[in-house]
């Protein structure tokens, strides 16, 4: 179970956000662009792993239909929250330890993505996402 700051958030919330990190993660496992995308707000903000701000659903959308397909063939990746912070009761950070597997379900590479979701009619979705990686201990 992640920590929650403040203490008390609504637990349902909580739950309802792992759940749609859980979403994010089957979309980028089974190369679902569609999915992946319908996770975003129209007027997003992305910053990918490779450090590129993506501004707006259409071009994070044409960066995701490159990049998305094929991103699995040698691999998968698994996500798990660790922090949701309210900031309000209708804008939620999400921090996520990212691991990237090889074929063989090997560690490869890992990452600590941030997530801040905004509710609107019910429904969460990603208004700003920044996906860092992190360096290998030497």
């Amino acid at each position: 179970m992640p920590s929650v700051t403040p203490a008390g958030s609504p637990p349902d919330d909580v739950d309802a956000l792992v759940a749609r990190v859980a979403e994010l993660e089957r979309t980028q496992q089974q190369e679902d662009v569609e999915g992946f995308l319908a996770l975003f707000e129209p007027d997003a903000v992305w910053v990918t792993g490779g450090g590129h701000r993506l501004i707006g659903l259409h071009v994070i959308g044409e960066f995701t239909h490159s990049v998305l397909p094929g991103a699995m063939a040698n691999g998968s990746v698994k996500y798990q929250v660790e922090h949701v912070l309210f900031i309000t009761s209708d804008v939620v950070l999400t921090g996520v330890k990212q691991e990237y597997l090889d074929r063989r379900g090997v560690h490869a590479s890992a990452g600590l993505p941030s997530y801040v979701w905004r509710r609107r009619d019910g429904v969460w979705r990603i208004i700003a996402g920044q996906n860092t990686g992190v360096p290998e201990e030497l």
